[in-house]
């Protein structure tokens, strides 16, 4: 019987029963912003880094090989190494969740550097040097920790510098200070508080350096708007993403100052049709993003009847071979998204 910690992960299977919608989240948090319609604008950005944890996590990496020339940096919750489900559901639940199933590490790594080879991906040349997050937590059992510990291995041997936070009690979530599960839960809306700011350490190791957050108002806008502009195929819902994605902006960022762009990923169950812009609001991303002029970028995943958990597409729901390189419909959405803002 599949666990049900790893329907959170992959949520794949049709039969699967759909939780009730969570509420926002969004009511006692002081430093939320309002969404206002709008489209998404271009401005000066210096450079383009990918965070996300759990299905948000596999697909950031994903953007990250894929796109190695034009990422400069990832962090990643909760998840393995690159193309561990191999286009396999099964693959996905038990060698990529669960470590019934090996990763395969030694293969995935050859997929790598062959598909770099026919261009697929960038060369693997651009992952060296490469600033990278880890994180996996000690109570987290729907991402076991030998799978994120090959996705540390799996960086390595391509020359990334990686910083692995292991140490946590964390469950499976996002953690961040706005948490309102605690730190070792597995449950919605899997936002984690475990007395810690690992936006902070991250950010520091993408970046060098990270100015203290702002812990008042918000300066900046929160934008909502249309992903079906950027889809590949002109309807987002037909690539399991919502209709509508979110980018907040700093005040600085607007006014013309260089930024940079965050690509924040959610997690299965984590998406504004789930619970709101509870990610959004309390991934404590905005408050860095206005005193270190960053732009974060919020795309969404919603259910469908291949993935009736809302997740990213990691093996292959969507039923094309090509999820995880160039030309991958969930990977050339949200780089559209990233070439409109000026990345």
């Amino acid at each position: 019987m599949m666990k049900p910690a790893l329907r959170l992960l992959a949520g794949a299977a049709a039969a699967l029963l759909l939780t009730p919608a969570a509420p926002a989240y969004a009511a006692a948090n002081p430093h939320t912003k309002t969404p206002v319609s709008g489209t998404l604008s271009t401005y000066r950005v210096s450079g383009v880094y990918v965070a996300g944890v759990s299905s948000g996590a596999y697909l950031a990496t994903q953007l990250q090989v894929a796109y190695s020339q034009r990422i400069r940096g990832a962090a990643l919750f909760a998840a393995g190494p690159y193309y561990c489900a191999q286009n396999n559901v099964a693959q996905a639940l038990y060698g990529c969740g669960d470590n019934i199933y090996p990763t395969y590490l030694s293969a995935l790594q050859t997929y790598t550097r062959t598909w770099a080879g026919y261009g697929w991906v960038d060369p693997v040349s651009g992952l060296v040097g490469e600033p990278v997050y880890v994180f996996h937590g000690g109570a987290d059992s729907t991402v076991k920790r030998s799978v994120s510990d090959d996705m540390v291995r799996y960086q390595q041997h391509f020359g990334a510098s990686v910083q692995y936070d292991s140490g946590s009690s964390a469950g499976h979530g996002w953690v961040t200070p706005y948490g309102t599960v605690g730190c070792s839960a597995t449950a919605a809306p899997y936002l984690n508080d475990c007395g810690t700011d690992p936006q902070n350490t991250f950010l520091r190791k993408l970046f060098g350096s990270v100015q203290a957050p702002n812990t008042g108002p918000l300066g900046g806008t929160l934008v909502r708007f249309s992903q079906n502009t950027f889809a590949v195929n002109g309807w987002a819902n037909g690539l399991s993403m919502d209709a509508n994605g979110f980018a907040y902006v700093p005040a600085s960022c607007a006014s013309g100052t260089t930024c940079r762009v965050l690509v924040a990923l959610h997690g299965c169950l984590q998406g504004q049709s789930r619970v709101g812009t509870a990610f959004v609001d309390r991934a404590n991303l905005n408050q860095y993003a206005d005193t270190n002029q960053m732009i974060v970028l919020y795309p969404q995943a919603i259910t469908s009847a291949s993935n009736p958990n809302g997740c990213w597409d990691w093996w292959g729901y969507l039923g094309a071979t090509n999820y995880p390189i160039k030309g991958g419909a969930q990977v050339e959405t949200i780089m559209n998204m990233v070439r409109r803002l000026g990345g």
